[in-house]
């Protein structure tokens, strides 16, 4: 039960300080007042908010921004995984910057407005600006709202720059026959011919298992995706996370075509695997790789002078080690001095890469040493694997 506290002012007068219990029992001020009687007003009008569910405790939105995000919302706010580190990012990069200091009172939609155009002046995209918006601000404001911490919502209502929608790649069948006939092995390309057959995400075609496909009635389950969890989210549990539901949180059932049913058969055969394994695994390289380097012209040219008023030609051991030029031409001179000394066996060869997977196929990995060296090389720049799924949606 709330009570009222006697004090004395800096003008030696009585003044008199509210207090209440809040939800859950720790003692509140409701104000300090000239009055006993006002004071006990105000603890009845408080303990009477409590009771209706209300906190009544204005002193909640003088919080700064920063402290209610970071130290309240974000730890406890419901994100799927290896979503909270994307969110943390622009959080710290978008709306810190601007908002970090302000009390959430403070905060209206004009403030709100006044970020927008800022972001606009600084380059931001409009997609971007729209999901800090629309994902990351609403979210923060409407449990604010929620939470009693604000009384009005500072973002609801405020327009972001249209985000025009552009037009979606749809890879034609002779682009596809190209770019299947030079994936660099045949599990690569009943994967990636299974992903347009099937227009499964990566995540849930990188996660499908033996048992999610009946061989006899051709029809595949979708119960399940894999996410990649970034470094700084990362548990004990690893790298790759299971969740027991697809993207849209409803398992999906369909029939696959004979020709891709009996592909999958013979590779399920050929690799012994049984009911639980994945049908797509990561397969470690057997020798290191190593990066392209673009072509670059006949004439190299010379050095800029050195302290020394000495020059180099480009493109040779000398110009490396002793102009330090890292020029395509010297590097290459460089990578080749050093690929010929391990060719003769004078040089130990680089340790293999150990990945961090527990046999799910990174997408990085997939991207980087197998889609883009492909689809350039067959002329497909800028075609993206989930391109497929738009493919198969087409």
């Amino acid at each position: 039960m709330g009570f009222a506290r006697k004090r004395t002012g800096g003008d030696g007068k009585p003044r008199y300080t509210a207090y209440y219990l809040d939800l859950r029992g720790r003692q509140r001020s409701a104000g300090t007042f000239a009055t006993k009687k006002d004071a006990n007003d105000a603890w009845k009008a408080a303990e009477a908010n409590v009771r209706a569910g209300k906190q009544g405790d204005p002193s909640r939105g003088k919080q700064t921004f920063q402290t209610y995000v970071l130290d309240k919302w974000l730890p406890h706010h419901l994100l799927e995984p290896g979503v909270r580190s994307d969110y943390e990012g622009q959080i710290r990069r978008r709306l810190l910057p601007f908002f970090g200091a302000m009390k959430m009172r403070e905060i209206m939609p004009e403030h709100v407005r006044q970020w927008v155009t800022k972001m606009q002046a600084e380059g931001a995209k409009p997609r971007t600006i729209q999901y800090c918006k629309t994902s990351i601000l609403n979210a923060i404001f409407t449990t604010a709202l929620d939470d009693e911490v604000i009384t009005i919502h500072p973002s609801r209502g405020v327009k972001t720059p249209p985000v025009p929608e552009k037009a979606r790649r749809i890879i034609t069948a002779a682009e596809f026959g190209r770019l299947y006939d030079a994936l660099p092995s045949d599990d690569f390309r009943l994967l990636v011919e299974t992903d347009i057959e099937s227009g499964l995400r990566w995540g849930e075609l990188t996660e499908l298992r033996v048992h999610d496909l009946d061989l006899a009635t051709r029809i595949l389950t979708v119960s399940r995706a894999v996410v990649d969890i970034p470094s700084r989210e990362r548990a004990s549990a690893g790298r790759f996370l299971v969740k027991n539901y697809p993207k849209d949180k409803e398992y999906r059932r369909f029939k696959l075509s004979a020709q891709i049913t009996a592909k999958i058969a013979a590779h399920i055969t050929a690799h012994g695997l049984g009911p639980d394994d994945l049908l797509f695994s990561y397969q470690p390289p057997g020798h290191p790789t190593t990066r392209g380097r673009r072509a670059v012209d006949e004439s190299p040219g010379m050095t800029e002078p050195d302290e020394n008023g000495r020059r180099y030609r480009h493109g040779t051991l000398t110009a490396y080690n002793a102009a330090k030029c890292r020029c395509d031409h010297c590097r290459g001179a460089y990578a080749t001095y050093r690929a010929s000394r391990r060719a003769a066996g004078r040089d130990n060869p680089r340790a293999l890469r150990a990945r961090d997977t527990d046999g799910h196929i990174p997408a990085d990995w997939f991207r980087h040493q197998v889609w883009y060296p492909t689809r350039d090389a067959v002329g497909l720049a800028g075609l993206r694997v989930h391109d497929l799924r738009h493919a198969h949606a087409s």
